[in-house]
């Protein structure tokens, strides 16, 4: 099986899951391809727990799931060192976040000193604890679910948090014939538990070589940049978009070339990932019942391709 039929199967296998949301589940995909951490925001009882628990066993990876409450504290992430009589010494017992694919289920209803101590883990790829920096497992990922802000007990992600997001999604509420199918047919958590894994990290890490090597033309790369000047010019956003997040561009419409079965990056895949990727990172200005998603698409539209 080649790497397109593999991606076919993961993209088969993950719609069986979500019905009806086949553009979500491909940007799913394109974000852990691109090798960044996956942010789901909507309102309870859409299927983002699912969603995040159907990724990590289609990609065959070692999973870990964090409810995040009010009283979760930074430790029970990262673990802690305990005093084991027998062996006359502290020994590190790990905690969750020491796994391949982290679930952090409704993030914003931890406490912000909670939320900020997994910034050095979606960072950097470690952990420091007790004064000890530890290497997490390869590949590591993060994904989250969060409610929208304004519904009880939630906490707002700090703008430097959204940042290591490469993407966030909203499932929004399936159409007539989805939540038909859903209403007749089996428990989703029941079928994600019979899910096979169809990769494996090794081949996984190889697909992440292959979204490096897609090629961006110089003429792609004005559009991205044209892009990124006009989040600046304080017409649309009140600040704009950093190098990083232009890198997070790049990156994730590589991955969305990859899906699609090509070698290079086309201005349609930029349009198709854009909300995605850079919507989390910006403040719109204007309109003030337009939101960023809003305001991201009526700049693509204003701004002309290279």
């Amino acid at each position: 099986m080649n790497a397109q039929q593999k991606l076919k199967s993961l993209l088969d296998q993950l719609n069986t899951v979500i019905v009806g949301k086949p553009a979500q589940i491909q940007d799913c995909v394109a974000c852990l391809l691109a090798g960044g951490h996956l942010l789901i925001e909507d309102v309870p009882g859409v299927g983002k727990t699912t969603l995040a628990h159907a990724l990590a066993r289609t990609f065959g990876l070692q999973f870990s799931r964090v409810q995040f409450t009010s009283d979760l504290m930074p430790s029970d992430l990262s673990g802690v060192s305990i005093y084991e009589r027998g062996k006359q010494a502290f020994v590190f017992h790990a905690g969750p976040i020491f796994a391949q694919v982290l679930l952090a289920d409704e993030i914003n209803r931890a406490s912000p000193k909670t939320q900020s101590a997994l910034l050095e883990a979606m960072e950097e790829r470690q952990v420091t604890v007790e004064g000890e920096t530890r290497a997490l497992p390869s590949p590591f990922f993060v994904i989250a679910t969060q409610n929208p802000h304004d519904q009880l007990g939630t906490y707002a992600l700090p703008e430097s948090q959204l940042d290591r997001f490469l993407m966030r999604i909203s499932l929004g509420y399936p159409d007539r014939a989805a939540e038909r199918a859903l209403l007749k047919g089996h428990d989703r958590r029941d079928i994600v538990q019979t899910l096979p894994g169809l990769l494996s990290a090794l081949e996984l890490q190889h697909l992440q070589r292959d979204v490096l090597a897609i090629h961006a033309a110089d003429p792609l790369l004005n559009y991205v940049q044209d892009l990124i000047a006009a989040t600046r010019s304080g017409r649309w956003f009140l600040q704009g978009l950093s190098p990083r997040a232009g890198i997070a561009i790049v990156r994730a419409a590589k991955a969305q070339a990859l899906l699609n079965g090509r070698n290079y990056v086309a201005p349609d895949d930029v349009q198709a990932i854009l909300p995605q990727t850079i919507a989390h990172r910006l403040i719109p200005v204007g309109d003030a019942g337009r939101g960023a998603v809003e305001q991201v698409r009526a700049m693509t539209l204003a701004v002309p391709l290279a």
